[in-house]
């Protein structure tokens, strides 16, 4: 790798605040398709927590990423990056509303597919963030 370029778009600390996001949809994601094998609402719950937590942790995030896009020149991965995290968030946002729903009415199919949606868009970003490689002469 030549010196003048690093792995990856994220600071250590974006990429910890990331975690969480990635974990939280991926958990809400198991805790939707156990609540349709099994019907026990505590999988809702569980779900609907963990969606509220990946916004909560992922507003930083987003909020980094749009700093992180504004301040580059080679603007392609971070816009990338900005759109993933972006449109993950929405989603998990309207995914949250859809878990705070009736009981039986919460999750369904359409929980589901915006569970999955929101954990595909967010590891994707992720993907992104840790793989693209940046300029150092760009950056300044």
């Amino acid at each position: 790798m030549p010196a003048a370029t690093r792995p990856g778009l994220l600071h250590p600390l974006h990429a910890i605040l990331l975690a969480f996001p990635v974990v939280l949809f991926t958990g809400a994601l198991v805790s939707d398709i156990a609540y349709l094998n099994t019907a026990e609402m505590q999988w809702s719950n569980f779900a609907a927590w963990m969606i509220t937590f990946a916004l909560v942790f992922g507003g930083p995030v987003l909020l980094w990423s749009l700093l992180l896009l504004l301040r580059r020149r080679n603007r392609g991965p971070a816009r990338l990056y900005f759109a993933g995290l972006a449109v993950a968030w929405v989603l998990g946002l309207v995914n949250a509303f859809q878990h705070s729903r009736d009981a039986w009415a919460s999750v369904g199919m359409l929980g589901l597919l915006l569970s999955l949606a929101s954990t595909g868009l967010i590891l994707v970003a992720g993907w992104i963030g840790f793989s693209a490689t940046v300029d150092r002469e760009m950056v300044r």
